[in-house]
């Protein structure tokens, strides 16, 4: 932790204020920051000046000028650390990941782990990868001697990892994805499913204040967003146990299902594909598809346009979605062992890539018994 005491000094003599906070080690989960005494309710426990952070602002003029204007943030940002020689960041530089602490981003995997990913994990990470590669070639065209990929890529994940929302004059004209700026120790904060804090910020910078009360030695997180498991995986490089926010695509066991005359009535109404599972229910894109087919045309277009409630029909749509369930449900048990059996990738590659596929298990399993539940009663 010594590394860890010379950078809040550091952050402090900047401005940088903690209240009852302090970066520790988690076991197995990187360093975290800890409550050193009870935190009550709607205090503040970080106030983070916005002469600070790390944002368009700060990126040094020669790279601003050397960039097409029409770069990301995130590609620009990932530049600027990526360029920089100067001792300006050194000692928040150190306490940064290092490459081997992203081994867990899909972005970095063998192609073999990768198609074995979800099908939302891998729609995400093909955009992700796109991002990336579009960044990078802006990048290399206008320093091809001073950057190579790798070295790129590191500082586009910590970019990727450890930005905040934020928005000034020079940010409004831009996507609201392209809204970020780093800043030091709030950066720290590990992800809960739940706002264990509320993150705030104006002109003079971000103020960080507890939601709830926290004991002396807790961990003090806060939430990057109602993300399910494949988004924390593909963006954060890490999966959660007990994730409110979770849920799974089940296109690939509902679409085969459908003939093509059955595609084009979905899409005419606008219900073809991303049919998702939570950890309540089938959502009701998925109701509409599997309707069409186990109902007839005309009750199922009744039931689209919201004339029919669907409740004569519901039993047969439940025994249709207990098929799919248990069909996917079959599917990741195949992947887990096809994960198990791979010789390429490091082991904590395969482990959180197992663990995502038994996470998605597990999520079929609560809803199988609910339906079963259901018919039984019934």
């Amino acid at each position: 932790m010594e590394s860890y005491g010379e950078f809040l000094s550091w952050a402090i003599e900047r401005g940088v204020k903690l209240n009852a906070i302090e970066p520790r080690r988690m076991p197995g989960r990187g360093i975290g920051l800890v409550a050193t005494r009870a935190i009550k309710p709607d205090e503040i426990i970080l106030d983070v000046p916005t002469s600070c952070i790390r944002s368009i602002d700060t990126v040094h003029k020669p790279i601003i000028r050397h960039l097409p204007k029409t770069i990301s943030i995130h590609g620009l940002l990932a530049a600027d650390l990526a360029l920089d020689g100067s001792s300006k960041y050194a000692i928040w530089n150190a306490v940064c990941p290092t490459p081997e602490d992203f081994a867990g981003m899909p972005l970095v995997w063998p192609q073999e782990l990768r198609t074995l990913l979800p099908p939302a994990a891998r729609d995400l990470l093909s955009k992700q990868e796109a991002k990336f590669k579009r960044d990078w070639a802006t990048v290399l065209a206008a320093y091809p001697e001073q950057l190579d990929e790798e070295r790129y890529r590191y500082a586009w994940m910590l970019v990727n990892t450890r930005t905040f929302y934020y928005v000034n004059p020079k940010l409004k004209k831009r996507s609201k994805d392209d809204h970020m700026c780093l800043q030091p120790v709030a950066d720290l904060f590990n992800h809960t499913d739940e706002g264990g804090c509320n993150v705030a910020f104006d002109h003079e910078g971000f103020s960080i204040k507890a939601t709830r009360g926290y004991a002396q030695g807790e961990e003090v997180k806060i939430c990057y967003g109602r993300h399910s498991g494949d988004f924390l995986l593909v963006e954060y490089g890490f999966v959660m146990d007990e994730n409110r926010w979770d849920e799974i695509l089940l296109d690939d066991v509902l679409v085969p299902k459908l003939s093509d005359r059955q595609k084009e009535r979905l899409e005419e109404v606008g219900f073809l594909g991303k049919y998702i599972l939570d950890r309540e229910t089938v959502c009701h894109r998925t109701q509409v598809a599997a309707r069409l087919l186990c109902c007839g045309v005309r009750e199922w277009k009744r039931f689209v346009d919201g004339i029919d409630d669907g409740e004569r029909s519901q039993k047969n749509a439940d025994q249709l979605a207990l098929k799919l369930l248990r069909e996917q449900r079959h599917i990741a048990e195949k992947r887990i062992t096809e994960v198990q059996l791979l010789d390429v990738g490091l082991p904590q590659q395969k482990e959180v890539l197992a663990r995502r596929w038994k996470q998605i298990q597990d999520l079929i399993d609560v809803n199988i018994a609910r339906l079963e539940d259901y018919k039984n009663s019934s």
